[in-house]
């Protein structure tokens, strides 16, 4: 019965509903009013709009009801009180439209998204006094915003906003903001974003205090309204959202924490500084934040409580800092989460697995380590970036799996290992898989069967720079929607046919480069010769020799062939790849003996031939040509006379180490845009052309050294000067450094050594505060090295060598006290590998390297790459007299020191034993006095001691280090004595010299007790002599005992002197290995060849930091294990894994 009735009662109420929503159709579509539909009409009429663009007015109908219209809403009188026609595309017809105007019950109107072509906003829609919402964003209205609107007393929602303020500019000046919303008490949501308020600049929040106490929606994005926030905005208890990015507000009040209905606070890009309140955090309603793009914003992420509200939190570019709470897994509700670009520290806490919803995260550009965490629980996410962090590990084989809609992973540049996980290669949705930049390593399989059908939508797959070995699969050909393919700088072999590349016809960038690759460039089927999309191709050293067939890519942008063994001309072809594109075209690092003739260059934007066998004439660059590179060729005659004519738009040209003459043109001035030009090591002669200072201001390097000039420095520097790099060293350059080198305000490297330049020391370069390296050496100067009012001069000075000239006088204690770039402490070490560069081309990553040659460890070595912590003061070979003064113990981070050959006098300054730094210091030949301080024994990272031929006296310290140096370094000082001198110290009261007559009677008592035979001294005698004889046959008849007797030894030996774990030899052009790799060696003619290389000379590449002299000052030894990036006190002796040099030397 129960259900009976039930039933009965279910089927009235659905009739019911039925009828009732007939009736009200019936209702409605009876009752549009002809006077409405007339004014309706006549608006469409009168009102120019788009009909593809249009859904609404196109639809309009006279035969049909207008209450059904789309767009169009009414009571149930009839009467129109919706009228909603956004994105219709009109564009005239609104200015004074009567009919419009004449729908006085409207309550809604929305013109949004249209191009009513730059008018005001129409006076007449302040006749519409029934409007509660309106809607007039990004229509294309300009000007000054009708007082009228504030006639709309029952107005609740007000949306002025434009999305292109340079096109749709609108403006409250008069009326102002105060003044428009004085008549609009009801208002609840108000947007203007990119509306100009600066007439109230910093009066908005009193404004609004004062005039909407119902405001719950304040959206001004883009307004020039500035900060501080006045805490009468306090006042609006109702505001649930808030949008004021864009502006300048400088910071965040802690009163937003009290508003208890806050759901969304966007202040991005707001110039926000100082700490942002961590009680906001905590609003119970929060659910969306963003406060991106503050860089000055400091804070930390507070404990979340559970039930938190929070769905999205951006925070990327600010100076947010700490670790990530354990607590961040109760945000269950979390959608998306930005800390890109912060500086957040410590792991990633592993119960972000709880983040269910998560669909966004970005955690690049931070300083997380530990593990990358599992994201098998979110099983939304679709974008992961943990890129540019210093995770390490593994990636967990089921650390992505279930991910049915994940599209990015980006691990890229953090220190992750192992295998990578075929597992990932499984996602369905994958797009972009990012693992560049780290030390992944063995090889990859193969797909599964399938795995190219599920990555179908796979466009980007990079796995350079990593330790990957084995095949490439043969499957990644397969992927036919990959747009990028980036397996450069590992370690993959075997064979890649260009045949299997060209089936990925989607293929827009392929960079194979640095492997152990072949790349075979013959291409079998013809019908697949064009990859029509390939934008970039880079293939160096994969052993090409011969050029591939590209004659057919016209979208081909950026060509990098470098580092092959393609021998040969060049055809023409080469610079007509890409068709009407620019293009950047690398062919260094060849065989490349000429050019065919006569060269087309048509588009190029980038010209890089150098390190090739290019000889003859120098080629006019193409007149498109931004950067040209013809160094190390054997280019030579003279330069083209006209060859500046095409150099307009060239911001960096070398010549470089060619074998060129004559003088440099005049042309060459016309290179307005040069920020880089580079002639040195030629024959170039003549004098310098006055031009290439004074008509180029944007110069930023300038290297002419190593050639044949003569004559002046030019003497017109312009007041507008941008030079960071002269180097005019090594010519025949005479009289004075020029005084407008002042202007050159940005100065960074000056080297003028091995000229004969006369003049005192240039203190017109004490305004130059960016000097870092200076170079004087072997000229003329003279003089004392004092300047007046130099207090705070060169405080960035790195390397000053003003050896091997005629400087003279005292040093003052002064004198290294504004050097303040040597005082560096440990807490202010600077990054590992920076070092001195130009930057000349921004947008494509290009830089100048700046070199300089110095002398260490009594070589003569050029620094090709100059680390930032690199230091050096080289006074040698001067006449400097006096003491040197204990203040050059301040330059704490100080790495050479050299004083030699001058009259300096007075005791060595203990304070030298503070520079825990110094691996190079020199002494030798000066009138010091006094003993060796006790303190140099502390300089643990010294290698190279010369204190030779002075009048030093006393015991040498006893100290790791000193142990290590032979007597070289102390000969020439008659009064020394002690290790590793061959004359003992004599204790007290004993005697150092045997032949003394004090000694007579310790003579004698030895000399009798010699009488008297004692046979514990014979059976001891012969007990060490048994022992000996059985060692040294165990060494002559067995190889392994004499083996494992030398590892012993090695290992005793390096725990005694660990300095001398610098045992690795260089043997040939390029390479350098360890010495140890030859112990096992099956022949002694190996072991002779090890012999025969070990003393061979030493030249190449090296790591300033990691090597030291042999204990003879005779050759090079090399650690190829040190980090040589890191700061000097922190390295170790003990083996590395890896060895990471970033300061190279040339040994000469």
């Amino acid at each position: 019965m129960r259900i009976r009735l039930l039933f009965s009662w279910s089927f009235l109420m659905l009739v019911c509903f039925i009828l009732s929503s007939v009736i009200d159709s019936v209702l409605v579509s009876g009752q549009c009013l002809s006077d409405q539909r007339a004014l309706l009409l006549e608006l469409k009429s009168n009102l120019k709009f788009s009909n593809v663009s249009s859904t609404k007015l196109i639809t309009w109908n006279a035969d049909e009801d207008c209450c059904r219209w789309n767009g169009v809403g009414c009571d149930t009188s009839g009467r129109v009180t919706r009228l909603e026609l956004d994105g219709e595309g009109i564009t005239a017809g609104i200015e004074n439209s009567t009919s419009l105007f004449s729908l006085e019950y409207l309550k809604t109107l929305n013109l949004a998204n249209n191009a009513f072509g730059a008018i005001q906003i129409p006076k007449g829609i302040g006749n519409l006094s029934n409007l509660e919402n309106l809607n007039l964003s990004n229509a294309d209205f300009v000007g000054q915003i009708p007082i009228e609107l504030s006639n709309l007393k029952n107005l609740s929602y007000l949306a002025l906003a434009t999305l292109f303020p340079e096109i749709q500019s609108l403006k409250l000046e008069d009326p102002n903001l105060k003044i428009l919303i004085q008549g609009l008490p009801n208002l609840q949501e108000l947007y203007l974003d990119n509306v100009d308020l600066s007439a109230q600049r910093t009066q908005w929040c009193q404004a609004l205090a004062s005039s909407l106490p119902n405001l719950r929606v304040l959206s001004l994005v883009k307004c020039n309204i500035s900060g501080p926030i006045h805490e009468s905005l306090s006042k609006l208890q109702s505001l649930s959202m808030i949008i004021l990015d864009q502006n300048n507000l400088t910071e965040v009040p802690k009163f937003f924490a009290k508003f208890s209905n806050l759901t969304i606070l966007k202040l991005s890009s707001a110039h926000l500084e100082g700490q942002f309140p961590e009680d906001i955090f905590k609003v119970p309603t929060l659910q969306f934040l963003d406060l991106s793009a503050n860089v000055l914003l400091n804070g930390h992420l507070p404990d979340f409580p559970k039930g938190s509200s929070f769905r999205t939190i951006t925070l990327d570019f600010t100076k947010f800092s700490g670790q990530l709470p354990l607590s961040i897994g109760n945000l269950e509700n979390l959608v998306r989460i930005g800390l890109s670009n912060c500086s957040f520290s410590g792991p990633i806490p592993p119960n972000m697995t709880n983040l269910s919803h998560l669909v966004h995260l970005d955690f690049s550009s931070n300083n997380f380590t530990g593990q990358v965490p599992s994201f098998q629980k979110s099983r939304n996410l679709t974008y992961a970036d943990l890129s540019h962090n210093a995770l390490t590990g593994a990636i967990l084989s089921t650390g992505f799996d279930g991910l049915p809609f994940l599209s990015t992973i980006n691990l890229a540049n953090n220190e992750l290992s192992g295998k990578i996980p075929s597992s990932i290669f499984t996602l369905p949705s994958l797009r972009q898989l990012q693992l560049s930049n780290n030390h992944f390593s063995g090889q990859i399989d193969e797909l599964p069967n399938g795995s190219s059908t599920l990555l179908m939508k796979l466009n980007t797959l990079d796995l350079s720079n990593n330790n990957l070995t084995g095949s490439i699969p043969k499957s990644f050909f397969q992927l036919k929607h990959l747009n990028v393919l980036s397996l450069s700088s590992n370690f993959f072999g075997g064979t890649v046919q260009l045949d299997a590349i060209m089936n990925l016809r989607n293929l827009t960038t392929l960079d194979l480069s640095y492997n152990n690759l072949t790349v075979d460039p013959r291409i079998n089927n013809v019908t697949s010769t064009t990859l029509s999309q390939l934008g970039i191709l880079k293939l160096a050293s994969c052993n090409l020799r011969v050029f591939p067939k590209l004659k057919n890519q016209l979208n081909l942008a950026h060509l990098d062939l470098s580092d092959n063994k393609i021998a040969g001309e060049v055809p023409n072809w080469i610079w007509g790849v890409g068709g009407e594109v620019r293009i950047h075209v690398n062919l260094s690092k060849n065989v490349l003996k000429g050019l065919e003739n006569p060269p087309n260059f048509r588009n190029l934007v980038v010209l890089d031939l150098h390190e090739n066998h290019l000889g003859g004439e120098v080629p006019i660059p193409p007149t498109s040509a931004i950067y040209v590179d013809y160094s190390s060729n054997n280019f030579s005659n003279s330069i083209p006379s006209d060859i500046g004519n095409n150099m307009s738009y060239t911001t960096f040209f070398s010549l470089a180490n060619n074998s060129l003459t004559g003088r440099i043109p005049e042309s060459i001035c016309n290179g307005n845009n040069l920020r880089v030009l580079d002639l040195s090591l030629n024959a170039l002669n003549g004098s310098i052309p006055s031009c290439l200072v004074t008509t180029n201001s944007n110069l930023g390097v300038l290297n002419l050294a190593r050639n044949k000039f003569s004559g002046s420095i030019p003497d017109s520097f312009p007041d507008s000067c941008d030079l960071k790099t002269l180097d005019l060293s090594e010519n025949g350059l005479e009289g004075k450094v020029p005084g407008s080198l002042v202007n050159c305000t940005l100065l960074e490297v000056l080297n003028i050594g091995k000229n004969g330049i006369e003049d005192a020391f240039p203190c017109m370069l004490k305004n130059s505060s960016r000097l870092r390296v200076l170079v004087l050496r072997s000229n003329k100067f003279q003089g004392k090295v004092q300047c007046e009012g130099a207090d705070d001069s060169w405080s960035q000075l790195q390397i000053i060598d003003i050896s091997s000239n005629n400087f003279s006088g005292a040093l003052l204690p002064t004198c290294f006290a504004n050097w303040t770039n040597m005082m560096v402490g440990e807490e202010n070490v600077r990054p590992p590998g920076d070092h001195l560069h130009f930057n000349f081309l921004d947008l494509n990553n290009f830089y100048y390297q700046d070199k300089v040659t110095v002398n260490i460890k009594g070589l003569e070595l050029e620094l090709v790459k100059i680390l930032r912590v690199f230091t050096s003061v080289d006074f040698s070979s001067n006449n400097f007299t006096g003491a040197i003064p204990e203040s050059i113990g301040n330059l704490t981070s100080l790495y050479v020191l050299n004083f030699s050959h001058n009259s300096f006098g007075g005791s060595i300054p203990s304070s030298i034993g503070q520079l825990r730094n110094l691996g190079s210091l020199d002494l030798s030949k000066n009138n010091l006095t006094g003993e060796i301080p006790g303190t140099l024994a502390d300089l643990k990272f010294l290698a190279a001691l010369n204190l030779s031929y002075n009048y030093l006296s006393g015991k040498i310290p006893q100290g790791t280090q000193f142990q290590t140096f032979s007597n070289n370094s102390y000969e020439g000082n008659s009064e020394l004595c002690g290790f590793p001198l061959s004359i003992g110290c004599s204790d007290p009261g004993s005697c150092r010299d045997p032949f003394d007559a004090s000694c007579s009677k310790t003579s004698s008592v030895v000399q009798d007790s010699t009488n008297e035979l004692d046979l514990r001294f014979i059976f001891t005698g012969l007990g060490l002599g048994v022992g000996a004889a059985i060692m040294l046959a165990l060494l002559a008849f067995s190889r392994k005992f004499r083996n494992r007797y030398d590892k012993k030894l090695h290992k005793m030996f390096l725990f005694f002197f660990p300095s001398y774990s610098f045992t690795y030899v260089r043997y040939d052009e390029m390479k350098i290995v360890e010495g140890e790799t030859f112990e096992d060696s099956s022949s002694d003619a190996s072991e002779e060849f090890v012999e025969e290389i070990f003393h061979s000379e030493v030249r190449g590449s090296y790591c300033v930091y990691c090597t030291k002299l042999d204990v003879h000052r005779k050759k090079a030894i090399h650690n190829l294990k040190c980090n040589c990036h890191e700061s000097p006190p922190k390295i170790s002796y003990s083996h590395t894994s890896s060895s990471s040099c970033s300061l190279l030397v040339m040994y000469h």
